[in-house]
């Protein structure tokens, strides 16, 4: 797709099946992905100036999770306007909810559906672009 063609995706997951499955699919669509395995790792490629278009962000993880990163980075004024995709295998109502109020922009359930990823991160780089 050629909108996404060189946008930039830091996938933050500690399971590799999943960083596999995500960065196969995303650079087959032109995307350049960064990888970080927990959010610890990830704070510390945003705090060195990388600055994705979109981060798909797994929320359980050791380390550091995704709701202690997500926190973070509200506080950030440099990093609080780069879409934030929560990516979780809990998939209870309450969780979408739980992980919206904490500043994700937008929330998929494992095992993810690949057709809506790529249409929440269609959605979030170009409505980015916008800013």
């Amino acid at each position: 797709m050629e909108k996404l063609k060189n946008k930039i995706a830091l996938v933050v997951d500690d399971d590799t099946r999943n960083i596999f499955a995500l960065r196969s699919y995303l650079e087959l669509l032109g995307m350049k992905i960064l990888i970080a395995e927990n959010g610890k790792e990830a704070l510390s490629l945003l705090q060195n100036g990388t600055i994705p278009d979109v981060i798909l962000l797994d929320m359980m993880m050791p380390v550091m999770d995704g709701y202690e990163l997500l926190a973070i980075l509200k506080q950030d004024t440099s990093l609080q306007q780069i879409p934030v995709i929560a990516v979780t295998a809990r998939a209870m109502k309450d969780d979408r909810e739980k992980c919206m109020e904490a500043g994700a922009w937008d929330y998929i359930s494992k095992p993810i559906d690949m057709s809506n990823l790529l249409d929440k991160i269609t959605k979030w780089t170009q409505n980015n672009e916008l800013r």
